[in-house]
């Protein structure tokens, strides 16, 4: 977005009601308070636009929503997982400050689907602005009677809160998030059962992303299949990537899924300093790193990026260019996982701290031949052995840099400094 339209947006505040409404904001949840949209009508629409969860996961949103079981009786819950922690993600932060009623009426309508009656977005801890913002839209939201008991006279039910959460990378992961809500560490439940079934205080609950909530009533305005023609086979719609690292201008851009990524590049304004591009980790730090040939010749969705050899994820695209050093990013990585970890799983308690202590002894001049072979080893052990996908997050990276750019490790140990650096 260039500065002119941002001021512009600024200027008209376009995360007011005001502005949400002019655009058709609110209209869908209207619909549905006048009872002209049923639960089962806004589950097939969802499916035959081919959404998927937007936070990392990718599993279908419309399915995801027929599993809950809607026609029980007692209390359910809609929850909102806006605890954007992975590196190099900074797109659902901006959703809350400049668009935070698409997220309101997206839970809404959840809640009514789901028959649940109470809502929560649990907000990272330091995200105070997108805290207050939406915090004001809820004002803004409960003052024209959009949220309460009995809307409009309509019989439907939906509260919404916010709750905020205190920076634990952990919380991000859907069950370690519930904990925290009860007030309990945030750490990862055992599933089954799942929180369908079993979820915040015992009750059936349903967790999205906030860029998968803010898209729902925008699919239900224009039809399901408007969203998949968007997109391609697999990937329906478009999808906001945040852009970091070496470019000229990092951002937030929303594309339709299957844009090539040589284009995206170009959105972002090329190359920072006419620099050559090295290596690309599409999805976020926990992500799979991808050589610059093969991220120039792929495309932005789901199978296009797999194909590439990596994973979509929350669509974290972090460029480098030939002057980083491949095995002090990893450094960072490790450090990062390693101080995130919640110790609950032995593999990851103690795997992300080998992996750490072994780059960083490496990194300080005294690595050893044996060392490649045994990240590669630490790594291994702990996918796949641990409760949630922490673990796997913080061992991806690991094989993937050490096969892509196995040299710069070599010359590291070899030299007792960087390839590139000198």
């Amino acid at each position: 977005m260039n500065e002119v339209c941002f001021k512009s947006l600024i200027k008209d505040q376009c995360w007011s009601l005001k502005t949400y409404e002019a655009n058709g904001g609110y209209s869908v949840w209207c619909k549905i308070l006048k009872g002209e949209l049923t639960p089962e009508y806004i589950i097939d629409e969802l499916k035959t636009s081919g959404l998927r969860g937007r936070g990392g996961a990718g599993f279908p949103t419309g399915l995801k929503w027929s599993f809950m079981p809607r026609h029980s009786d007692g209390q359910k819950y809609v929850i909102c997982n806006s605890d954007e922690g992975e590196p190099g993600t900074c797109k659902d932060r901006d959703i809350l400050r400049f668009n935070p009623h698409a997220v309101i009426e997206g839970m809404a309508i959840g809640g009514f689907v789901m028959n649940a009656s109470v809502g929560y977005n649990y907000i990272r801890g330091e995200f105070m602005e997108p805290f207050y913002r939406f915090e004001d839209a809820l004002k803004e939201a409960y003052k024209v009677g959009l949220l309460g008991r009995n809307i409009n006279n309509s019989s439907v039910n939906f509260d919404l809160y916010t709750h905020l959460g205190a920076g634990a990378y952990i919380c991000g992961e859907e069950t370690a998030l519930l904990e925290s809500i009860e007030g309990k560490k945030g750490q990862p439940r055992f599933k089954p059962p799942f929180p369908a079934n079993v979820g915040l205080f015992g009750k059936p609950t349903m967790i999205n992303n906030t860029e998968s909530f803010a898209s729902v009533p925008e699919i239900l305005r224009c039809g399901g299949q408007w969203f998949a023609d968007i997109g391609v086979e697999n990937s329906g719609g478009c999808k906001l990537f945040s852009v970091s690292g070496h470019v000229k201008n990092p951002a937030n851009f929303e594309v339709p899924m299957g844009t090539p990524f040589k284009d995206l590049l170009k959105m972002a304004g090329g190359m920072r300093d006419g620099a050559r591009l090295k290596a690309v980790i599409p999805g976020g730090s926990s992500t799979p790193v991808l050589t610059a040939k093969v991220a120039m010749n792929m495309t932005m969705d789901y199978d296009g990026i797999e194909k590439a050899g990596s994973m979509l994820g929350a669509g974290s695209v972090i460029i480098m260019d030939e002057s980083t050093c491949m095995v002090e990013v990893l450094t960072r990585l490790t450090h990062f996982y390693y101080d995130e970890s919640c110790g609950q799983c032995t593999p990851c308690r103690e795997g992300t701290g080998w992996l750490y202590r072994v780059l960083k002894r490496i990194i300080d001049g005294n690595g050893e031949q044996t060392d490649i072979d045994l990240l590669l080893g630490v790594q291994d052990k702990i996918i796949g052995n641990t409760i949630c996908a922490l673990g796997d997050a913080a061992a991806m990276p690991v094989e993937s840099f050490l096969r892509n750019f196995r040299l710069e490790f070599k010359y590291y140990i070899e030299h007792g400094k960087s390839m590139v650096k000198g």
